[in-house]
């Protein structure tokens, strides 16, 4: 993930390369952000770069998806929870603006 200015997208893939679950997930993730029109964004717990908390937070459970910070899944990425999860972040972004 880039340190730029760039707001963070509310759906989040934690994962790593090499990670056969992270495919599925990520699969998952497309779909699902597809449909509902939202942005999504991965990160490499493994990266050089990347924070070593993320690492030591995520690194036994990848893939993991949080929506708005909230942590959706792990392992097994349920498409329908997903759903549910960015409805209900659209629905109050939606409100607010």
């Amino acid at each position: 993930m880039s340190t730029s200015d760039a707001p963070t997208p509310p759906v989040l893939l934690y994962g790593r390369a090499g990670c056969h679950l992270c495919d599925d997930a990520r699969a998952v993730v497309e779909a699902v952000c597809a449909e509902a029109g939202v942005a999504w964004a991965e990160v490499d717990v493994d990266a050089p770069d990347a924070d070593p908390a993320l690492r030591e937070q995520y690194g036994e459970y990848v893939p993991v998806v949080t929506v708005g910070g909230v942590q959706q899944g792990f392992w097994r990425v349920d498409a329908r929870r997903l759903a549910r999860a960015v409805a209900r972040i659209s629905a109050a972004r939606t409100d607010l603006g």
